[in-house]
């Protein structure tokens, strides 16, 4: 409300001859106990005004009420000035802004944006954490999109390395040339299979090699599977035909399987990035280092900076060999990825294990004078668990993400069915309908806590229609639309007369108001949970509304007109609300 800004700043140069800035008037919401929407804090202003916060408050709120007509009326709570906008400005918001069609639509900022989420490894499927990143990155980059952002949607594919290579062992010892088609499995559960059997096998050579008199770690060195898997890796960095032809194939596998897991989460990018391609990338990079003198030789041949200055330790950068490590490799990625966009800002969405890395990261970036490395920032998330416990990839008791969305499907199917809310619907809707509340509910459950917090998934708490869940809000958006469609609503049938608002009216209408500001504040605090928890508090507000006003059966045909509208803008925020979380919602349930 800049409105009510420039006038508290006019208020004190009047009554106290004080030139303020907007930065120094802070406004509030109103808490629900006391009369008004919006609230002052007066304590700042009685070192000029030289009288208590009380007195101080009085004195504004009166020049308020007398210079700005959309003040209805105040009061002063301690230090605190309440403020009553009057009726007539809340509905001319309603129509002349929230009812239009650009309402809340950001116009460009000239500001470009990274967004790099999901980065697999293509040796598994995805789990439950990818799921957790996947949409947070993708929710993220919709909100910033939304606030006026051009925004790139980023994938770095992990596709290289050991992990990737024992994978591909186990199925060259142990496949007998299975392939998706033959087995009828995804292509990244198959390779994912063939990973576990890897460690499985390998754990049982390490304990016949400690059985026979070696030490373990010597054991672990010296498992003909490790060796395999080490002696594949190298023939994969010198081009061995062989190796690079199932590479390739087994990899094909995965992307294949990786695409239908992203189409059913309902995520997307704009631009892919390969390990392969850009493992080598940062060798130019630690060149330019040694020359800056940012990094350093050890007599052994190996490249390190030292950053105990900074409070942090000696990092390697390049192996004796000549060889990169996971840091030479995501120098030369953000520098790649800085060439062929030039964006302001880069987020690595990544969860907390990786906190120390993307800290040595910047700051060898900004160390090597990089002039864009100010706008790196990791989007640092914690890990999701199951009432079950902790995930466990290596031992194959993932949680695989395919297998969550489905269970996530028979779960809302279930409480569905119970609650008698499909009557009426064919199946191929009823099939469509358990998919959106099953995915709404994940997600939403996912997307409503803050990124930087570990969370407890529970699945059929997630489902609950009467909680602080998706499915609550979804049939919130379908009960306005089966209200909107048994009235015949169109926006040219309403009219603008009404004069006065009811305190529910009201209330809604304030929060309706909200939603550009709570969009503009998701995208600074990079966080999806600002938008999941508004738009779920509208909900809240808006069901109060329905039950305690009558809508269809108003008095009069204007206060049914009106509410009709109201009904409609409340609709139309909480799905895009809900779109930009990536959660569809239902006309009818």
């Amino acid at each position: 409300m800049d409105f009510i800004v420039e006038a508290v700043i006019k208020a004190v140069k009047d009554l106290y001859q004080t030139d303020i800035a907007a930065k120094d008037v802070n406004l509030q919401e109103t808490r629900k106990e006391f009369e008004g929407q919006v609230t002052i804090v007066t304590f700042p202003y009685t070192k000029v005004s030289r009288k208590g916060p009380e007195q101080t408050g009085a004195e504004i709120g009166e020049h308020l009420k007398n210079y700005l007509p959309q003040i209805a009326a105040f009061n002063v709570v301690k230090g605190f000035l309440n403020l009553s906008v009057t009726d007539a400005y809340w509905l001319n918001e309603l129509h002349t802004n929230i009812l239009t069609d650009d309402f809340a639509i950001a116009k460009a900022n000239g500001h470009r944006v990274m967004v790099e989420y999901s980065s697999p490894n293509t040796n598994k499927p995805l789990h439950l954490g990818h799921i957790r990143n996947n949409l947070l990155g993708f929710s993220l980059a919709e909100i910033l999109a939304a606030a006026g952002y051009d925004v790139i949607k980023a994938n770095l594919v992990n596709d290289r390395g050991i992990h990737i290579c024992k994978s591909m062992v186990a199925w060259r010892e142990f496949g007998q040339g299975e392939t998706p088609q033959s087995s009828g499995l995804k292509g990244d559960h198959l390779a994912g299979k063939y990973y576990v059997w890897f460690d499985k096998a390998y754990k049982q050579q390490i304990q016949e090699l400690i059985e026979q008199g070696q030490a373990e770690d010597e054991a672990k060195k010296n498992a003909p599977l490790m060796k395999e898997a080490q002696q594949m890796l190298v023939q994969w960095e010198n081009n061995d035909p062989e190796v690079i032809d199932l590479w390739k194939t087994m990899n094909g596998w995965v992307y294949e399987g990786f695409d239908v897991t992203y189409k059913t989460l309902g995520v997307s990018f704009d631009k892919y990035y390969y390990e392969s391609n850009t493992y080598l990338l940062g060798k130019d990079i630690v060149e330019e280092g040694l020359v800056k003198g940012v990094f350093f030789k050890k007599e052994d041949g190996s490249v390190w900076i030292d950053l105990t200055e900074d409070g942090l330790d000696q990092k390697l950068v390049l192996r004796a060999d000549g060889t990169s490590v996971y840091i030479t490799q995501d120098l030369g990625t953000a520098q790649l990825k800085y060439d062929d966009y030039q964006m302001d800002e880069s987020i690595y969405v990544v969860g907390n294990e990786q906190d120390y890395h993307f800290k040595v990261l910047f700051l060898i970036l900004q160390k090597l004078g990089k002039s864009w490395a100010q706008g790196l920032y990791h989007l640092s998330y914690g890990m999701v668990d199951l009432p079950s416990g902790k995930m466990k990839s290596r031992e194959g008791t993932v949680v695989d993400a395919d297998d969550l969305m489905a269970d996530m499907f028979d779960t809302a199917k279930k409480q569905t069915e119970e609650m008698g809310k499909v009557d009426g619907f064919s199946e191929e809707d009823k099939t469509k309908l358990y998919h959106t509340i099953g995915m709404g509910a994940l997600k939403y459950f996912l997307l409503k806590v803050d990124p930087k917090k570990r969370l407890l998934f529970d699945p059929n708490e997630s489902v609950d229609f009467q909680g602080h869940t998706g499915p609550f809000i979804q049939y919130t958006h379908a009960r306005i639309k089966s209200v909107l469609s048994r009235a015949a609503y169109t926006p040219e049938s309403s009219t603008n007369n009404v004069a006065e608002l009811d305190g529910i009216e009201r209330d809604l209408i304030v929060g309706l108001t909200k939603f550009p500001v709570i969009i503009a504040e998701a995208a600074t605090n990079h966080s999806p949970a600002v938008i999941a928890n508004y738009v779920y508090e509208l909900a809240k507000t808006y069901n109060k509304f329905y039950h305690e006003k009558s809508i269809l059966q108003a008095e009069e045909e204007r206060l049914k007109q009106f509410r009709l509208q109201l009904s409609a803008a409340s609709a139309k925020v909480i799905s895009r609300g809900m779109a930009l979380l990536g959660i569809a919602v239902p006309e009818r349930m």
